[in-house]
């Protein structure tokens, strides 16, 4: 098959990426966030994605030439009803002008769908689509568990199962990261930390049914410094909270419905703590540390699932 562009302007990374049957390249950037900010404006996301969507186009391009046989894009955070960010039109917009110039299709999907895509591409279980099974989403913006189906018509559907009733498991963890004086996103820095630590922690996660409550990760790390404990303590107690609240929330799931797979996405989910602590004990699938985070790849393997299904968007 010939390459199938995918395009995917999320609050914080500009990525395309190309597929084609022997893999798949990718070129992403994240936004430029200024010291000591914690985020972005989604007029900032929209300007930035502007300036460098162009640049990272040409540099796929020039290393991968030939025009591709379709286009898909990330259209809007989730495949449900008046999702919508601003950031995810400059995507979807050149995705469009792209497909009419060339003429060829143009498929939307959700940013989630990629991210779940992704993972399954990146960690062999593309045909875990035929069945069902048990999708985490864990990044800045979203801390989500999903059930994943079928939907008769050669794709997936998704139904919300559980999430964090606050915080974001991302925000948590690059709110901490300001905390120590770390940049953003705080991710990698904070786990460099948190490695360096020999302490032992039990922690309680806060749950209401199988949905977490992660604010009180904040305060409680926020104590932990006021009353002096290193920088690399409080990484570690902040990181094992986040890991404590997605294993309670996988325990109560699977108990009302035993044997599903079970697929972990999302930035978050490249930290190897996270990982380690899941993986043994659910047997789960992680994707690839670089198709973890915000990435096109995802869209790219679902249009070109779409071509070859002569499926559509959405």
């Amino acid at each position: 098959m010939s390459n199938i562009l995918g395009i995917d302007t999320s609050n914080y990374t500009t990525s395309c990426a190309l597929w084609q049957e022997g893999g798949v390249l990718q070129k992403k950037k994240l936004l430029p966030i200024k010291k000591g900010e914690l985020g972005l404006r989604q007029s900032d996301a929209v300007f930035h994605h502007t300036q460098q969507l162009p640049a990272l186009l040409e540099e796929l391009f020039a290393q991968q030439p030939g025009a591709p046989a379709a286009v898909g894009v990330s259209a809007r955070p989730r495949a449900q009803e008046g999702s919508y960010m601003p950031c995810f039109t400059v995507g979807s917009g050149a995705a469009r002008s792209l497909a009419a110039a060339l003429g060829v299709p143009c498929h939307a999907f959700s940013h989630q769908d990629g991210h779940i895509a992704a993972a399954l591409y990146s960690a062999g279980k593309l045909e875990l689509l035929g069945r069902e099974f048990l999708a985490f989403h864990v990044s800045g913006g979203t801390t989500e568990a999903v059930l994943v189906r079928p939907d008769g018509a050669g794709f997936f559907q998704v139904e919300l199962a559980a999430s964090s009733l606050d915080l974001k498991a991302g925000q948590a963890i690059d709110r901490e990261g300001g905390l120590l004086g770390l940049g953003f996103p705080a991710g990698r820095q904070l786990e460099e930390l948190a490695l360096r630590s020999g302490a032992s922690f039990r922690v309680r996660p806060s749950m209401k049914g199988a949905c977490c409550s992660l604010s009180g990760v904040e305060n409680q790390c926020g104590a932990m410094l006021r009353k002096g404990a290193p920088p690399e303590d409080v990484a570690l107690f902040c990181l094992l909270s986040v890991g404590a609240a997605l294993d309670a929330m996988a325990e109560a799931l699977l108990r009302e419905r035993p044997g599903l797979p079970v697929l972990f996405a999302g930035g978050v989910m490249s930290n190897s703590l996270l990982r380690e602590r899941l993986a043994g004990k659910y047997g789960a699938f992680f994707a690839a540390p670089e198709f973890s985070a915000d990435n096109a790849a995802g869209v790219a393997v679902l249009a070109a699932l779409a071509e070859e299904r002569g499926g559509g968007s959405r």
